[in-house]
């Protein structure tokens, strides 16, 4: 048996620019002057609370952790309003993933995404049937690169590492699914190809579309 560890936005949801948006806008809000481009840049991988963390260290600002919790619900607000206006699959992730179900692969998804924002996609999508399980912000306590979220993942799909692939579009989701033992096919959804070639994942798509479980780096694997 084999198994497939998605992460979320960029992989499954082409919501990335939400996210960015309702960051930029919260810390806008506060004073914090962030582009898009330093957000691709450094605060991909990071789950709400690390964006948060990191710009206002960034900028030399203390953040206790009543007004961190205010920030990622004022952020939290923003992305449901954006994403209920816009919610986009990343082109051909559906048949792709009922395609993997279908043929008996077990599927968990891997995210630095809330829970909440997490199930409502896959209930909206109607892919929520064909995954056994969910690893979330909250259910690790260090976020991509760290692969703590990429082993809960293997536990819950129970199956060795070496028989699963990782589905990543960030460089720390790369890394994290490297480092918890798994090959990684990696979408050019957040970075552009020059930019994950020196990483050296096992493939670089486009996105789903033309594609078939079967090119999956499966080779890479021991099962």
């Amino acid at each position: 048996m084999k198994g497939v560890c998605f992460d979320f936005n960029g992989v499954i949801v082409d919501d990335e620019r939400h996210h960015c948006a309702a960051l930029l806008e919260v810390l806008a809000e506060w004073g914090l002057d962030v582009d898009e481009a330093t957000y691709y840049r450094e605060y991909l991988g990071y789950d709400d609370r690390g964006c948060f963390v990191h710009a206002w260290r960034a900028a030399n600002r203390t953040l206790d952790t009543r007004m961190l919790d205010h920030l990622v619900a004022a952020k939290g607000v923003i992305y449901q309003r954006l994403i209920s206006a816009d919610l986009t699959l990343v082109p051909g992730v559906s048949p792709f993933v009922r395609a993997l179900h279908a043929a008996g692969v077990r599927l968990v998804v891997v995210s630095a995404a809330r829970r909440d924002e997490i199930t409502h996609v896959l209930r909206v999508a109607d892919l929520d049937a064909c995954f056994v399980g969910i690893v979330a912000a909250e259910d690790v306590a260090t976020t991509k690169p760290n692969p703590e979220g990429y082993r809960k993942g293997v536990a819950l799909l129970g199956l060795p590492a070496s028989a699963c692939v990782v589905i990543e579009d960030s460089i720390p989701g790369l890394r994290a699914g490297r480092a918890a033992g798994m090959p990684v096919a990696m979408l050019t959804t957040s970075h552009p190809r020059e930019a994950l070639e020196p990483e050296h994942p096992a493939c670089i798509w486009t996105d789903f579309v033309a594609h078939h479980p079967m090119e999956l780096p499966w080779s890479a694997t021991s099962n």
